[in-house]
């Protein structure tokens, strides 16, 4: 679906917010712990917000009816979509929100030499708090507060990461929120009565990108 104009406007805006952002210093920051230019850092930022208007639709099931009303208009990053119920519900992969930090995250792995078992422990605490912060939404998708997963990655990445706490933090904020809050809620998503159920929500300001870059930013 193509973008509404006030969106397009919202989109130009923030892509200039964030560069002046990357320049000032604060994401450069968590962009050199991640052994990232500001360059390189702005191009991950431009590829997350733009993957964030793309969902990759990859099954469906049988769910139940929208509760009554259902919000409108349904917002998917910078997308609007009215999408009619007809009693199933599109299961997607956000490009954003999903595929661009799990890429990312395995470059980091590959990369930084990060040791697997603290990274895996790390992420495993995040795993823990997003699946139990987390709650599905009817309507909607499922919900968790923003704060709570970069917050916890950077403390468990400070904990056991060691010199490599930047990255792992990355790491786990990320593949913890994607798969406590979503992976393990698969199961509830007949029951949130959506025309489609996105892994990786929004995309990149949605809490899993973000998630990431603030864990880093913490660590």
């Amino acid at each position: 679906m193509p973008f509404s104009p006030p969106h397009l406007l919202l989109f130009v805006f923030l892509l200039g917010f964030l560069l002046a952002f990357v320049q000032v210093g604060i994401l450069t920051l968590a962009f050199d712990k991640l052994g990232l230019s500001p360059g390189a850092g702005f191009l991950l930022l431009f590829a997350s917000l733009a993957g964030s208007a793309v969902d990759i639709p990859v099954a469906a099931v049988r769910s139940e009816p929208p509760p009554e009303p259902l919000p409108e208009p349904v917002r998917w990053g910078l997308l609007r979509v009215r999408r009619p119920y007809a009693g199933r519900t599109v299961i997607a992969v956000n490009v954003g929100g999903c595929v661009i930090p799990v890429l990312f995250s395995l470059y980091l792995l590959a990369s930084r030499g990060l040791p697997l078992d603290r990274t895996l422990l790390a992420t495993a605490v995040v795993v823990a708090v997003a699946y139990a912060a987390s709650r599905p939404v009817p309507g909607l998708g499922i919900a968790m507060p923003a704060l709570l997963a970069p917050v916890t990655a950077a403390l468990a990445a400070l904990a056991v990461g060691g010199a490599h706490s930047a990255p792992i933090a990355y790491v786990a904020g990320t593949l913890g929120v994607l798969v406590g809050a979503d992976l393990l809620h698969l199961r509830d998503i007949p029951r949130l009565g959506t025309p489609m159920a996105s892994i990786g929500g929004a995309g990149t300001f949605d809490g899993i990108f973000l998630a990431g870059v603030l864990a880093a930013l913490l660590a």
